[in-house]
């Protein structure tokens, strides 16, 4: 209840000549309700930042790049596998939103991926996926070396074009 809503009462109450004690009570009154709404609208502007800071969290983006070592003798066969993988991955699942594989041009069997998901769900459910898994167990036997980094966009709202 705004503040001059207090004032009023304080001042109907002196205009009706009513004694200090009165007036006295009628402001005390009020200023608990008062107290009692800034507490709830304290406690609800709290509620609010907590589920602002929690749906914020579930919708962060993933961002991660698959530093990769393959055999050389595996190389054209790897390559397939995993162009397969990356063009279901990005038809058929909404949450990934970037798989860009590039391959070092001084030693071909060094590559990295930019992959790029919608949130950590989105991740989870992508390594889940069949096309995901045909990839995974398909091309093991060919990488010899792999590494994950997490990471995080300098600027996370442009999107590539």
């Amino acid at each position: 209840m705004p503040r001059n809503v207090f004032v009023s009462a304080l001042t109907v109450s002196w205009k009706c000549e009513k004694n200090d004690a009165y007036a006295k009570d009628v402001f005390t009154v009020m200023r608990t309700w008062e107290g009692q709404v800034n507490k709830i609208i304290i406690a609800t502007l709290f509620s609010m930042a907590a589920c602002s800071f929690s749906v914020g969290a579930e919708e962060t983006q993933m961002t991660r790049l698959s530093k990769i070592t393959v055999d050389a003798d595996h190389l054209p066969a790897y390559r397939d596998e995993l162009a397969e993988e990356v063009r279901a991955s990005m038809a058929l699942e909404p949450g990934v939103l970037s798989l860009y594989a590039v391959f070092d041009k001084e030693d071909p069997t060094r590559l990295t991926i930019l992959e790029i998901y919608a949130s950590r769900e989105a991740y989870e459910q992508h390594v889940k996926s069949p096309h995901f898994l045909k990839y995974k167990n398909g091309t093991l036997h060919m990488v010899k070396s792999l590494e994950l980094v997490d990471v995080d966009p300098l600027l996370p709202e442009l999107k590539i074009k």
